[in-house]
């Protein structure tokens, strides 16, 4: 079949970066007034997530180091809900996979799987807080802020929902999810200020990226300003946030998913779709991706693919790496299955095009509009075929890196460019 040619192009993305991590987690520290609230000898339960992100041992230990000052004794707290096969070694492996060891981080991990009910929210949804947390002497609450990829709200992926619904282990997962969308922006907020009083929770430890998957600012919060501070510093996220410089798309190729790049290992605010029936569209202008293919799973995400429905086509080698019972685990504590809906699987990214062809309608290789990117949070590269090169020279954010070039494969199939 005849397959259009592709060039790589550049978009300018938001591109603040701390140059020092160590020193930016210390002057965090401080400005949270943590060494006003954790005493020598104290323990310290620091929370870290399932999440890639960048930076993300030298950040930990940078955390932990701070509390050593202090004269205390910090251990690191698996706040992931149900992910990792919500088991305690699960969640070991994959904060091993996201390089954070006791021996990485200078300190150990509890990854104990037990959680205590602590209360209910307005709508009588079950609160709950692991027992490490609630045997801990202080909590540091740590995470990125992000936009989620199943809601709009006030507060999202970031240290609320740590709490609500990492620290409260599986039993917080299931019911922070129990009404669906409804639980994510009304339970969760209330179950967050509920731990907040609850928990002896020392400071937050909010972290942006930029578009290059990369550490933009780190922010240190004080247990009170929490709930007020992670409203600003989501609205900033959304203004900062990358996306497609594309707003029709027939072919999105997707190099990686994974839990570690998203939750639902594909960012939805990239891909335009959500798949909820009962919220299936974001606010504003439709962007429209006809097909999107996923090509590979990430070893940090340890064969669990939540988010594989929102893609139509697969390879072999993805196929060949998921893990069902992670993946069953996982989905059925969202609600939404139709989230882990297997697509078609085709042998190698040839064959990817080949059936994308045929699904588009054979359309002409000088005309069809694909993209080519690596993952879903990194969009300051990408290719894309010459059917989209004139959308590419008229848009202000965007540089022609090379011209037309034939697609080319690997033996086994893979892309070669």
């Amino acid at each position: 079949m005849p397959f259009p040619r592709f060039l790589e192009i550049e978009q300018k993305v938001y591109a603040r970066r701390v140059r020092d991590i160590s020193a930016a987690v210390a002057e965090a520290c401080a400005a949270s007034g943590l060494n006003r609230r954790v005493k020598r000898g104290e323990s310290v339960a620091v929370t870290v997530g399932s999440r890639g992100l960048a930076n993300l041992p030298v950040i930990v230990r940078s955390v932990v180091d701070a509390v050593k000052a202090l004269g205390a004794k910090p251990f690191i707290l698996p706040a992931m809900g149900s992910h990792g096969g919500a088991t305690a070694a699960g969640q070991t492996a994959m904060l091993e996979s996201l390089g954070v060891t006791p021996a990485s981080v200078g300190a150990p991990l509890r990854a104990g799987m037990a959680a205590e009910k602590i209360g209910e929210t307005s709508h009588g949804v079950a609160v709950y807080a692991a027992r490490e947390a609630l045997k801990a002497d202080r909590v540091i609450v740590m995470n990125r802020i992000k936009q989620h990829t199943d809601f709009e709200a006030d507060y999202e992926s970031g240290l609320m929902k740590m709490l609500a619904i990492g620290v409260g282990k599986r039993e917080g997962a299931m019911a922070m999810h129990s009404r669906l969308c409804a639980s994510l922006c009304d339970d969760l907020p209330q179950a967050a200020v509920l731990l907040l009083r609850v928990l002896p929770v020392a400071a937050g430890i909010a972290i942006l990226e930029n578009g290059y998957n990369d550490t933009a600012e780190i922010v240190g919060l004080a247990p009170a300003e929490i709930p007020a501070r992670e409203k600003e510093l989501l609205r900033k996220e959304r203004r900062t946030a990358s996306r497609l410089p594309f707003k029709e798309v027939d072919l999105l190729l997707v190099d990686w998913m994974g839990k570690d790049i998203s939750g639902l290992s594909m960012d939805t605010h990239v891909l335009d779709r959500r798949m909820l029936w009962e919220a299936p569209y974001f606010r504003g202008p439709q962007w429209r991706i006809r097909l999107v293919a996923a090509l590979d799973l990430t070893k940090a995400s340890h064969g669990n693919p939540l988010g594989i429905g929102l893609a139509d086509l697969m390879t072999e080698r993805l196929c060949r790496k998921i893990d069902l019972e992670a993946l069953k685990i996982n989905v059925l504590h969202t609600g939404w299955l139709n989230r882990a809906k297997l697509p078609l699987c085709y042998k190698d990214d040839r064959a990817i095009l080949e059936a994308a062809h045929i699904a588009l309608g054979r359309p002409d290789p000088k005309q069809v509009r694909m993209v080519r990117i690596r993952d879903t949070l990194r969009l300051g590269r990408m290719w894309i075929s010459e059917g989209l090169l004139p959308d590419a020279l008229a848009h202000p954010k965007v540089t022609v890196l090379s011209d037309p070039r034939p697609v080319t494969f690997t033996r086994d199939g893979r892309f070669a460019f």
